[in-house]
């Protein structure tokens, strides 16, 4: 069992298995059964059509400044390694992933990918990382701050710091409430089985200062924020 700086006070069971069981169901691709009104919505039929994907992600290396032989421990991973460029960049590979569906997919086919970059993925919540301190360059977790409170992210933050070298870089996103996509992507998202915290993103800079980190670059999309982050 790997030291932590967290503290347990609260039990996140219940959010977590929520998130879990959203993410389980879309890596199965089975059906979400929705309300018509919600079907009706253009941001469900660029769900759909998968061309609400470019929009809402971020693109983490653009932060990330990725060095060959640099180890990235993914948090929140999904299916990273199958999709984004981990080759070119050179970069060592470890994720953690609380969706089984998507770790085992990942361990079973990252090796066959790219078997020296690529190093696993443990099963873990963010907040608990099953990694040692000091092990990584770089550290990613995005899209998926807004379905927790903020106290939960400060627990986050905590751990990243934990497992970070001291000249590491932290790369997370928060979703921005101000933005054009912002409600109706809460909307569509509780009705697939996650609730969404449309928290202010001043609250996110100012848990960076409160665990002794520093935002060093910020970056907007179109409806994450991107933040930079060094301890």
């Amino acid at each position: 069992m790997y030291s932590s700086l967290i503290s347990q006070s609260h039990d996140w069971s219940n959010e977590i298995d929520r998130v879990k069981q959203r993410f389980d169901r879309e890596f199965k691709q089975e059906a979400f059964d929705l309300p018509a009104e919600v079907e009706a919505m253009p941001i469900f039929r660029e769900w759909i059509s998968r061309n609400l994907t470019d929009k809402i992600t971020s693109p983490f290396w653009e932060l990330a400044g990725f060095k060959k032989n640099h180890r990235c421990l993914d948090i929140g991973c999904g299916v990273s390694f199958l999709i984004y460029n981990w080759r070119e960049w050179e970069t060592y590979f470890y994720g953690q992933e609380i969706s089984v569906v998507a770790r085992n997919a990942l361990n079973s086919r990252g090796s066959q990918l790219n078997s020296k970059l690529f190093k696993g993925v443990q099963s873990g919540t963010a907040h608990q990382l099953q990694y040692e301190n000091d092990t990584f360059d770089r550290a990613i977790a995005t899209g998926f701050s807004c379905y927790y409170p903020p106290e939960y992210w400060k627990l986050v933050l905590q751990e990243v710091k934990r497992v970070l070298k001291p000249d590491g870089i932290f790369i997370f996103d928060a979703i921005d409430p101000d933005t054009e996509l912002a409600e109706n992507w809460a909307i569509l998202e509780m009705y697939l089985g996650a609730e969404v915290f449309l928290s202010p993103l001043t609250q996110f800079t100012e848990l960076v200062k409160e665990v002794g980190g520093k935002v060093t670059k910020t970056q907007t999309g179109e409806l994450f924020q991107m933040y930079q982050v060094s301890f």
